[in-house]
């Protein structure tokens, strides 16, 4: 379908009409077949009298929201220069006062184009119910293409101001169908169908039903009004002729678990009866199962926050991080193993990890590095270190003599913790609470392989072992642990990366000075 308002050249971009999707066409349905009122046919667009100044020209569109029929005879008007006061709008019938008129020919097929804040005020206007509202938006239509460019840029027009302001009821009305409209299960013709009674104050029920087909589109369902219906068959929506309240059900066996769930979220204390009937109109309450209970929650609000008050305050419910070490230590592995067998079933603290990413190396290492968590190519992997940190530790590792694969390295936090953003997952960093979480793990871990040196790399690293949180700056190099190993303190990787590029290189130098006093304490202690 092509634009109603098309651009020009060095034009602001217009109005792109959608065209309905999924396929849409106007049918008769089993629930509204037979209603007294038939749905009108599309726009008749009629002109009376010739074309020349002065004369008027009639157009007569269809009941409810005819935004493709105004498109056309906005676009014969404006290519045959009739202004907005010689322009007479009728809606559902031809007025008799003025007859029969015919329709401007030349230049019919002409594209306007407008700025698209107008375009799209027009699109929302037009389900308005106030019947001057062609004549208001087609009196903008000529206003901004005779000059006024900037005309929705002023707010303080009269025009605009009323253009704006129902708008806004059309975007309050949408909201409130989105909101309040409930489907309750039937049979139609032996078919399963969800069918809801609604009344919008405004002709928006083709606007709001491709809502409901992306949440329901696997169900079969109807949506019925004093203006049309709505139907989708799982492939295709239909619009027909108005519904009734008595064809919709009044209830059905979902609606008892949907009131126990309302109450049990009803706050009393909350409980503001003016600002409920601002949010929620008490014409929707027939049709919304919840509100039967709302009578009884409101009278009994008083006493319930009275009962609130006068209880004994209770702390919130947390994870306490000393049950969870204590339940770890009754599981007591007998091996390397064993325990890592019991990391690999357990749920992360933080859920969205892949997988429990183990500490890799030989058994009895000599040294061991102990890390913050896994990163994002880590959790994917299931391999410690082999990210950008990891392959800039294992780089500075034979910088300062020390063979990977000689020694054995590990995390403090055994699963990822990350944000995502967009498609990426960005590194998060741990708790102290989850960093206790996880510390009878790493305790274990380091008795089983024993070494002789254990590397904290990091702040998060260094509260694991210790149990404290010491600046990384001050506490660097030797280090005791209190364990039956000896310690040394440094940086982490990554932090080496998140630095500026021309503190990067004396940054590397230190960290592997660092690497290469980590190898000679190795070597004194016998390793």
């Amino acid at each position: 379908m092509r634009d109603l308002f098309e651009d020009g050249p060095h034009l602001t971009p217009t109005l792109s009409f959608q065209e309905r999707e999924p396929a849409v066409s106007d049918v008769e349905h089993p629930l509204t077949k037979g209603t007294a009122v038939e749905q009108t046919g599309r726009s008749r667009n009629s002109a009376e009298g010739a074309r020349s100044g002065g004369s008027l020209q009639t157009i007569t569109l269809r009941e409810g929201a005819d935004l493709d029929g105004f498109r056309a005879a906005a676009r014969r008007l404006a290519a045959a220069s009739v202004p907005p006061d010689r322009a007479v709008w009728s809606i559902g019938q031809a007025p008799g006062l003025f007859g029969q008129v015919s329709q401007p020919e030349s230049g019919s097929d002409a594209p306007l184009s407008l700025p698209r804040a107008a375009a799209d005020l027009i699109r929302m206007v037009v389900p308005h119910r106030d019947p001057e509202r062609y004549a208001l938006l087609y009196t903008l239509i000529w206003r901004v293409i005779h000059g006024e460019r900037g005309l929705m840029e002023v707010g303080s027009d009269p025009l605009v101001h009323r253009l704006d302001r129902m708008r806004k009821a059309i975007a309050r009305d949408l909201h409130k169908m989105h909101a309040f409209l409930r489907f309750r299960r039937t049979e139609v013709d032996g078919v399963e169908r969800f069918v809801a009674w609604f009344e919008p104050d405004h002709h928006i029920l083709e606007a709001a039903s491709t809502f409901f087909v992306a949440r329901f589109r696997s169900l079969n369902w109807s949506i019925l009004t004093p203006d049309g219906s709505a139907h989708w068959d799982g492939d295709t929506l239909t619009f027909g002729p108005p519904g009734r309240r008595e064809d919709a059900p009044e209830a059905d066996g979902f609606e008892a678990g949907w009131r126990d769930y309302y109450e049990s979220t009803f706050n009393p204390a909350r409980t503001n009866l003016a600002a409920m009937r601002a949010e929620m109109p008490k014409k929707y309450w027939r049709n919304m199962p919840e509100t039967a209970a709302i009578p009884g929650l409101v009278r009994a609000a008083s006493a319930r926050t009275e009962a609130m008050i006068e209880r004994e305050p209770q702390m919130p419910t947390k994870r306490n991080p000393a049950k969870a070490v204590a339940a770890m230590s009754d599981q007591d592995p007998a091996s390397l193993e064993e325990l890592n067998a019991i990391i690999r079933r357990s749920e992360p603290l933080v859920p969205g990890a892949t997988q429990a990413v183990l500490g890799e190396g030989p058994a009895h290492a000599a040294i061991a590095f102990v890390g913050e968590q896994p990163g994002d190519q880590e959790d994917r992997q299931g391999r410690p270190f082999v990210g950008p940190a990891g392959q800039l530790l294992s780089r500075a590792m034979a910088d300062a003599g020390i063979e990977r694969n000689a020694a054995y390295l590990t995390n403090a936090v055994k699963h990822f913790k990350f944000e995502e953003r967009g498609k990426r997952r960005i590194h998060q960093k741990p708790t102290a609470g989850e960093v206790s979480h996880y510390r009878w793990w790493l305790d274990r871990e380091l008795d089983f392989v024993a070494p002789k040196l254990v590397v904290a790399l990091g702040a998060t690293a260094v509260l694991a072992l210790t149990g404290k949180a010491i600046p990384i700056t001050r506490a660097r190099g030797p280090a005791a642990f209190g364990k039956a190993y000896e310690g040394f303190i440094t940086v982490h990787p990554s932090y080496l990366l998140r630095l500026p590029d021309e503190a990067k290189e004396d940054a590397y130098v230190a960290f592997v000075a660092d690497l290469k006093r980590v190898g000679d304490l190795a070597r004194e202690l016998g390793a």
